[in-house]
């Protein structure tokens, strides 16, 4: 069995526009893990997920509430949400397996230079007028490229999973388990205790430091996309099928993939190669299954 981390991005669980009511969060998640069932069946399986518009929501309703509680509510309830989808459908393939969330904490440093350039989107989108009028209130907005304007907050790197040896025992003992959800909840220590920091850590990049931590063989990302583009929604767009480390760290550096899109999935494919990992998948649900048999979506490996 290969040990497998499987990042599901938010909007897999909820997509813009959609209503956001938890029978439809039920609904998207079923069909998201759906053609995962194969691969989670046969491998140790960590899956990882998305929060942003949750979190977002969340904030929206209780501006007061920090961010690192809303981090662990979102953690929480989606963890819930997937849990249970993969128990029914362990149930209904007849797979004696037991699944578990863990309420995950990721250790960041409290210098580090996101707090001065807010750059994680998070929430609902908005249009123009809408964002002025949010900027006016003091939220920084940004455009999420060619889908629409939203609110953006610090996204520090994250360093460390403080429950990763726990992780990793769930995993010797053939539990699936879900964890990092949303990035995890930021942590850092003061006077030698762990105490929360306002910020929400970048799904695909405490996803890659799990991976690393509990030394994964495949970590695969899957977004709203079908596969990497170099110059994303141009005239000269060019598909990245199969790719080396090397090419994308030189891609990466040329700039095509914005911080605020594809970069941090990049990012985090290269941190995890470049600490042993083997191979890297990005796709969305409906290639998933192809890309599994390397017909479809972004394979990188070293």
């Amino acid at each position: 069995m290969e040990k497998v981390v499987i990042a599901l991005g938010g909007n897999a669980i909820l997509k813009k526009g959609e209503d956001s009511s938890i029978a439809k969060q039920f609904e998207n998640t079923q069909k998201a893990l759906k053609p995962l069932i194969t691969i989670i069946k046969n491998n140790s399986i960590v899956i990882t997920h998305g929060s942003g518009p949750q979190v977002g929501q969340l904030l929206l309703q209780d501006p007061n509430m920090p961010l690192d509680v809303l981090d662990a509510e979102t953690e929480g309830q989606l963890g819930y949400l997937i849990q249970q989808c993969i128990y029914n459908l362990f149930r209904e393939n007849k797979i004696k397996r037991n699944v578990v969330s863990i309420l995950t904490q990721v250790l960041i440093n409290k210098k580090d230079n996101a707090f001065k350039n807010p750059s994680k989107f998070i929430g609902p989108f908005y249009n123009k007028k809408q964002s002025e009028l949010l900027k006016k209130k003091g939220f920084i907005i940004k455009e999420d490229i060619g889908r629409g304007y939203r609110r953006v907050v610090a996204s520090p790197k994250p360093l460390i999973i403080i429950e990763a040896d726990v992780i990793r025992d769930l995993l010797n003992k053939n539990i699936v388990v879900i964890a990092v959800g949303g990035g995890g909840i930021p942590v850092n220590y003061e006077n030698n205790k762990l105490k929360g920091v306002e910020a929400v850590i970048d799904k695909d990049l405490a996803s890659a430091c799990l991976a690393n931590g509990i030394k994964a063989d495949t970590f695969i990302m899957i977004t709203d996309v079908d596969k990497v583009y170099l110059n994303f929604k141009k005239k000269n767009q060019q598909e990245l099928n199969g790719v080396k480390l090397s090419e994308l760290k030189r891609y990466y550096k040329e700039g095509h993939f914005p911080a605020g899109s594809m970069g941090p999935k990049i990012e985090a494919a290269i941190n995890f190669l470049n600490n042993k990992g083997k191979k890297v998948i990005i796709t969305n649900i409906n290639n998933i299954e192809k890309a599994l048999k390397g017909r479809a979506g972004t394979i990188i490996e070293r």
